[in-house]
């Protein structure tokens, strides 16, 4: 344990007491589905050597003893019975009340995305305790939920900005969220928001290396018909409006012939984005070979292996608060073309690490491009510039494998996270800009 590490430690006892942090997560192993739920696991193992009782409470009811999320002080909760078959966003409430009750003797709750929100605001109440926020997304900027949850989406963003309002201190991944957050929430006294960024563990994500990691690779191509020998685009991602695949789909009509195109794409939110989706993906194949289609969630090192066998990665997203996506490949060095968007620029260096796409969006929430075609049309002409001149695309991934490790090491996440714990609960000033 570093001298550092030991001086939060000693910052979280006050005379005899302990102090108790909860994580309140909708996602955490084995239900992890999106870069929230990373978020959560990768700070929560940082944050158990920098706090005396770190513990989690989690959806999805009890872990199975000896799994992936059953260690010591994680919780799961069901959906209460008597909320079945009521709208999702209801359903949720009632976890959150469980999830609420479950935190009597925190000092501290830290909730992450408005899943948790609410449970978060409702056990500050309770003890009258601080409520952290980690800002992965914003309601008001995702207007495509209500596909998903119907009057459900009024309710969650209902749920947010009450929580947001009233929390005493919002952490932003990137400081394109932070705009976000006091345009959409004027009542937050900027003061209380502060910018953590997202992290990337540099042990988990690298090329697979010696006789085995070989054999990985072999097999994972093997197993989803990806050729080898073919200049190869990445996509990772959930299918949501907010991940604009399907910008991407028809930019990707513009590209070479002989490019190859792996979607690593599932979960879809709607069935209608799942139909759009779908639509493009089997047009595309009418038209080129090489569309590789991979809907399940892979193990971590099959998507590591596949990208460390691809050129360039893409991230075509149209609302993006930082994208953990994008530092996964860049510790693979790849280099990534990104909308510039959101929190894509505090990761992406533009002609340095990859590109930024530009893109003029409305402002009514969706992030829609003013232009479709002239977005996809430049997002083709970045994937180009990278495809056609390997040598740019090495430099480019080795910059960018530089800018993850000396920016976004979850250990620098997690101190600054406890710093924030410690100003709140002691009251030790703290720049928010940190």
């Amino acid at each position: 344990m570093t001298s550092d590490t030991m001086g939060f430690k000693r910052c979280y006892c006050r005379k005899d007491h302990i102090m108790r942090v909860d994580l309140l997560t909708r996602e955490y192993p084995p239900h992890v589905y999106g870069g929230a739920g990373v978020h959560v696991l990768e700070l929560a193992k940082v944050l158990r050597g920098l706090v005396d009782d770190l513990r989690v409470q989690a959806f999805d009811g009890p872990r199975e003893p000896g799994t992936d999320g059953a260690e010591p002080g994680v919780s799961g909760h069901d959906d209460l019975p008597e909320l079945a078959g009521a709208n999702p966003a209801l359903r949720t409430l009632g976890v959150d009340l469980e999830i609420a009750a479950a935190c009597d003797g925190a000092d501290l709750v830290h909730s992450h995305t408005w899943y948790a929100n609410f449970a978060g605001h409702v056990a500050s109440l309770l003890g009258d305790i601080p409520h952290v926020i980690s800002a992965h997304s914003l309601e008001p900027l995702r207007p495509w939920k209500a596909e998903q949850l119907g009057g459900g989406y009024r309710l969650s963003s209902y749920v947010e900005k009450t929580a947001y309002e009233s929390a005493a201190a919002i952490i932003a991944v990137s400081n394109g969220m932070r705009e976000d957050i006091l345009r959409c929430y004027p009542a937050v006294d900027p003061q209380r928001v502060h910018v953590i960024h997202n992290g990337i563990d540099l042990g988990k994500w690298h090329a697979p290396s010696g006789a085995e990691g070989e054999e990985l690779r072999a097999r994972v191509l093997a197993e989803h018909g990806i050729d080898p020998t073919r200049r190869t685009v990445v996509f990772v991602g959930r299918i949501t409006r907010q991940k604009g695949l399907p910008y991407f789909l028809r930019a990707a009509q513009l590209l070479p012939d002989d490019v190859q195109l792996v979607l690593c794409a599932g979960a879809p939110d709607t069935p209608e984005i799942a139909a759009e989706v779908e639509g493009l993906v089997n047009d595309l194949r009418s038209r080129r070979s090489g569309v590789v289609l991979i809907s399940e969630m892979l193990p971590q090192p099959e998507v590591a292996a596949i990208l460390a066998s691809a050129q360039v990665f893409i991230t075509p997203s149209v609302y993006e608060p930082l994208g953990i996506v994008n530092l996964e490949a860049m510790a693979l060095g790849l280099p990534v073309v990104g909308t510039a968007t959101g929190g894509i620029p505090d990761v992406i260096v533009d002609g340095e690490t990859g590109y930024l796409v530009p893109i003029k969006q409305k402002q009514d929430g969706t992030g829609t491009p003013l232009d479709p075609r002239a977005f996809e049309e430049a997002m083709a002409d970045r994937l180009i510039r990278v495809l056609d001149d390997p040598a740019l695309g090495r430099r480019m991934g080795e910059a960018g494998l530089a800018r993850a490790r000396e920016h976004f090491s979850w250990q620098a996440i997690g101190v600054k996270t406890a710093d924030l714990y410690r100003s709140l609960v002691e009251g030790a000033p703290r720049n928010q800009h940190d």
